[in-house]
């Protein structure tokens, strides 16, 4: 089992940035991706930001340019700067990783969400 644990969300006005953090654990033999979606009230869950453990990543058109994934392979960890918030980026923000675990299984993992609300 593998446990992802964000941090960092909380409210900021438009224009100002934020830092996202998860951290997985647990049995994990390795990682093949991390990355973050979000999902507004009455809409679907997307894609923001991915990156994969070679270090590619690719980025919804929504924040190109406006937001930054980073990871840490050596501790498992994920991060996304976001910065020129707007209010259109208000959502849950949840991490997700593809983990490879030993035997190769290699099973999809949720966090369990971090709101972001942008005021205008």
């Amino acid at each position: 089992q593998v446990q992802l644990v964000e941090s960092g969300g909380g409210l900021v006005q438009a224009g100002g940035s934020l830092r996202l953090s998860c951290a997985a654990s647990g049995s994990i033999f390795s990682i093949n991706s991390m990355g973050w979606y979000r999902q507004a009230p009455g809409k679907q869950r997307e894609l923001v930001a991915r990156i994969t453990s070679g270090g590619s990543t690719n980025y919804a058109d929504s924040v190109k340019g406006r937001f930054t994934i980073s990871s840490d392979n050596a501790n498992n960890t994920v991060a996304l700067q976001m910065n020129s918030l707007k209010p259109e980026d208000t959502a849950v923000y949840y991490c997700r990783s593809t983990v490879q675990h030993l035997g190769g299984l290699v099973r999809l993992y949720w966090g369990q969400g971090t709101q972001v609300t942008v005021s205008s």
